[in-house]
């Protein structure tokens, strides 16, 4: 048995050197970061290995927006999965609206003052408005080309479309990132577009992802996933490989627990049984919250990268 080497905190580390720290004791949620980082950092670095990343949760109004569109950016996704949500919080910045930091006050008062509330961040109801108008004749520019567009089509016309530079939709569009969001209809975009499909004719044909998403799980030699948090995004990032046997890696963030059978707290692991995840496959699940891990788990990637340059 090795022993555990206990970390040392030195002045002017980096995040790498602080994660290889991590890696040295190499146990409980240090050593699983740590596992995690050098994961990443061998996917990325991997021709041969397609990457699925998946976001759960309010990660663009999180904080995360331009971690998710840098990593885009630089050819480290090949598959983004998301919830409606993200991408409505994308659109609203795109639009001029922002989030905020603020002091939590009664939530029935904040309801008045015209303030949502996403634990202690904050949306303003104006910024939403605006999202609607934006939104709304965007829908009507797609609905004057097609009646009936797959998910992954429809976000693809809406990236191409806005003029913000720093989105996420915008710059998947720029490099051709397939972003696909099943659940799409469980949001304010999903609500304005229903809205709009009573007076106008557009159709989502969700069916239709799974054509070019097959393809590509076909057409990758290696896939790592990457789901940051758990729901839907998880599993489609996962049951989408369930085609060719399940994928060669994946790493999971998450805060639920395994306990109620619930698939955001199930254990990578659990996926083999399902053909998700490979027979030999290697499985780091990280508990924490993605807004603290995953820059870190980034920032530690990158900087492998760098040093192997």
């Amino acid at each position: 048995m090795l022993k555990i080497q206990h970390m040392n905190i030195a002045n002017k580390m980096s995040v790498l050197d602080l994660i290889e720290e991590m890696g040295k004791s190499g146990v409980l949620g240090a050593g699983k970061l740590s596992k995690a980082t050098h994961l990443l950092a061998d996917s990325i670095k991997d021709s041969e290995t397609a990457i699925f990343l998946s976001m759960a949760g309010p990660l663009v109004p999180g904080g995360l927006r331009k971690v998710i569109a840098d990593l885009i950016k630089d050819g480290h996704v090949d598959v983004l999965i998301t919830s409606g949500a993200n991408i409505t919080h994308d659109l609203v910045e795109s639009f001029g609206g922002r989030h905020y930091k603020g002091i939590h006050a009664d939530d029935e008062e904040l309801c008045s003052q015209g303030m949502g509330r996403i634990g202690d961040l904050y949306t303003k109801s104006e910024d939403f408005e605006v999202f609607e108008t934006q939104i709304t004749e965007i829908l009507s520019k797609i609905a004057e080309k097609k009646k009936i567009i797959s998910i992954r089509d429809f976000l693809f016309e809406i990236g191409n479309m806005i003029e913000d530079v720093n989105s996420i939709l915008k710059i998947a569009a720029e490099k051709d990132v397939p972003i696909y969001a099943p659940g799409i209809i469980d949001s304010m975009l999903g609500l304005q577009l229903w809205m709009f499909t009573q007076d106008n004719e557009l159709h989502l044909d969700a069916v239709g992802d799974m054509h070019e998403l097959s393809d590509i799980v076909f057409g990758s030699k290696k896939v790592t996933a990457v789901m940051l948090g758990g729901g839907l995004p998880k599993h489609y990032a996962l049951a989408s490989n369930l085609l060719k046997g399940g994928v060669d890696a994946g790493i999971q963030v998450t805060m639920d627990r395994s306990e109620t059978g619930s698939l955001s707290g199930a254990p990578l692991e659990e996926a083999k049984s399902w053909a998700k995840a490979k027979a030999g496959s290697n499985l780091v699940t990280v508990i924490g919250d993605v807004t603290i891990i995953f820059p870190m788990m980034v920032a530690g990637a990158r900087e492998i990268i760098n040093k192997e340059k």
